[in-house]
């Protein structure tokens, strides 16, 4: 009679609210550690089953979560890491795991973002600071309050190992959390740091009262350009039309929780980017962003005419209001194929 097999054991790296929540939802599933920077935190966890710092008191984590501040001891009992700290502490995470972590245990990371200076997506940075671990991304449309309240939500598991992912995503799955599976990671990462750009220029049209339509229509043509840019560099354009393209940019752009939406809206009542994120607690991806998105741009000569004019704002003195106007001017073309917005 064969052994039976363990569950294997989720390692969760970061405190924040999707981390937090990822976490509460493998805990779920299966044993689960979360390692957090702050004892305050990991006591919170451990002792009442509160995140308080990021989700507030009224969500209550999963009894079996466990937190620990030890990183040694994080790591070296993780037959799964699951990646949730910024885009810009990721590689430095990452070499620090290097030196304890077991050989080909698999990096999911929850990153939405690409690293500034070398214009690397997650899994890229996995391959080179940890050859061999396959790595991979969970994406949607997953504001984390909501989904640690328990409402009906959806994500994709992208890896290039089809049946790892098959496998890893019986982790990430509960009866109103459900976890889909792609090869694309390149479209998935894409399009999980390109939807955080489009969601401020919503939210700047937010400060501006735009209409419905006009609300509708710029997330459209986003689509469109992160469509553009994701073919570009690799992806496949029907993720851009699913719940990591599509999917979290709708909700990303509309939801009053959106940290990137609320830049936009603070952009447009005339504070200054350092002024907003020095307010907020938490990371917005896209303003680190924008510039990188603007490089792959240029580089592969794609006309991204939102994403210009978000850029614009945050690292180049324009104002909301002549970033709208710059898309007014743009003379609408072919609406798959024309360049302009």
């Amino acid at each position: 009679m064969a052994p039976a097999q363990r569950d294997p054991k989720v390692v969760v790296l970061g405190g924040g609210s999707w981390g937090t929540t990822v976490a509460s939802i493998c805990a779920r599933r299966g044993p689960t550690l979360q390692w957090v920077r702050s004892e305050e935190t990991a006591e919170d966890i451990n002792k009442n089953h509160r995140n308080s710092k990021y989700l507030g008191d009224d969500v209550e984590l999963a009894d079996t979560l466990k937190a620990t501040t030890d990183f040694t001891e994080a790591a070296e009992c993780a037959d799964v890491i699951v990646m949730g700290v910024p885009s810009h502490g990721f590689r430095g995470v990452l070499t620090e795991l290097a030196a304890c972590l077991r050989p080909w245990v698999p990096v999911v990371s929850l990153v939405k973002g690409l690293e500034q200076g070398t214009n690397m997506r997650m899994s890229q940075i996995v391959d080179e600071v940890l050859p061999g671990h396959p790595a991979g991304i969970l994406a949607g449309p997953n504001i984390a309050r909501e989904v640690a309240d328990g409402y009906a939500a959806a994500a994709v598991l992208a890896m290039p190992d089809q049946l790892l992912a098959a496998n890893l995503a019986n982790l990430f799955r509960t009866k109103r959390f459900r976890t889909y599976t792609t090869d694309d990671v390149v479209g998935v990462e894409m399009a999980g740091a390109l939807k955080n750009v489009y969601a401020i220029a919503v939210g700047m049209g937010f400060a501006l009262g735009i209409g419905e339509n006009t609300r509708a229509m710029v997330m459209a043509r986003a689509v469109n350009e992160m469509s553009k840019l994701g073919v570009a560099v690799g992806g496949n354009r029907d993720t851009f039309a699913g719940l990591a393209g599509m999917g979290d940019l709708i909700v990303t752009c509309t939801s009053q929780r959106s940290r990137n939406r609320h830049v936009g809206e603070q952009l447009g009542q005339g504070k200054s980017i350092d002024e907003i994120i020095a307010a907020m607690n938490q990371v917005a991806e896209g303003v680190k962003a924008a510039s990188v998105i603007m490089e792959f741009a240029d580089k592969c000569g794609i006309s991204m005419p939102i994403a210009r004019e978000v850029d614009g704002v945050i690292n180049h003195g324009s104002t909301v209001e002549q970033a709208y106007r710059g898309l007014v001017a743009e003379k609408p073309g072919h609406e798959v194929h024309g360049s302009g917005f």
